[in-house]
């Protein structure tokens, strides 16, 4: 490799690997040379190596497996699953298309929480108020995809329903639940974007350099306003995306205060 003045070796060595990748000479799935032969090979360090392959890493060309070496990654053609968002009525029971992922994640873990800075104001609540809370992940029966699930219960919301003693339901049979209360249920939700955390990264099966979609679902009375339970999702963007779809809304009518004042 011919070095270049005044750009950083590991940079240099970096465009080098790119090369090889690009022009097919370590095809996807191909597992590099070790740092001594990628450090011959190029006349570098090993430290100088190890930059370039994080570089590399970063960018998303490359994963690193335990135990086992660093390896070009599959190319990625876009996302193998998406995870449909709308909820339909059937009487008095609720579907949405993401039920079958219930049915082939893990069993739910029931737990005490509470609101915090970000549940708290979806929830219309104050930090610390008391919650039980029901973990999962999740899969698509269809594809790769997975998801990490958690359903949130405000218990000042959900005494006195049955959701108090079984808080392990799935979404679509907390929705019932709270439409036998006496709830007309409408939904809100927000999806935000953040880098993974090393748990998530490994329970999602996402490389390095995979983006985490975050989608919180707020199910409200509509009649209302208020806020009942708060659903948080996280999937890889490489693996899953989301698919909503879209009703035009007719516009709310003006309250009779309103009209008085125009």
């Amino acid at each position: 490799m011919a070095i270049i003045r005044n750009e950083a070796l590991h940079k240099q060595v970096a465009a080098a690997m790119r090369q090889s990748i690009a022009t097919g000479e370590w095809p996807p799935g191909t597992q590099l040379p070790t740092e001594t032969d990628l450090a011959e090979k190029y006349g570098v360090s090993r430290p100088t190596v190890r930059l370039a392959v994080a570089a590399l890493r970063s960018e998303g060309l490359l994963d690193v497996k335990q135990g086992r070496g660093t390896f070009v990654r599959t190319t990625v053609h876009g996302p193998a699953s998406a995870m449909e968002r709308t909820v339909t009525v059937r009487g008095s029971q609720y579907e949405t298309p993401a039920d079958a992922w219930f049915g082939q994640g893990e069993e739910p873990t029931v737990y005490r929480t509470r609101t915090d800075a970000i549940t708290g104001p979806l929830l219309g609540m104050d930090e610390g108020e008391a919650m039980f809370g029901c973990d999962r992940l999740i899969t698509d029966p269809n594809g790769d995809g997975r998801a990490l699930h958690r359903l949130l219960l405000p218990m000042e919301h959900v005494t006195g329903t049955p959701l108090a003693k079984e808080p392990g339901v799935t979404p679509t049979e907390a929705y019932a639940m709270l439409v036998a209360a006496g709830h007309n249920l409408a939904w809100r939700e927000r999806v935000s974007a953040r880098i993974p955390q090393p748990d998530e990264r490994q329970a999602l099966r996402l490389s390095e350099a995979a983006v985490l979609l975050v989608v919180h679902r707020v199910t409200y009375d509509q009649a209302a306003g208020l806020p009942l339970i708060l659903e948080e999702t996280r999937l890889g963007a490489e693996t899953a995306a989301l698919a909503y779809e879209i009703e035009a809304a007719k516009p709310k009518r003006a309250t009779r205060a309103a009209k008085a004042t125009r």
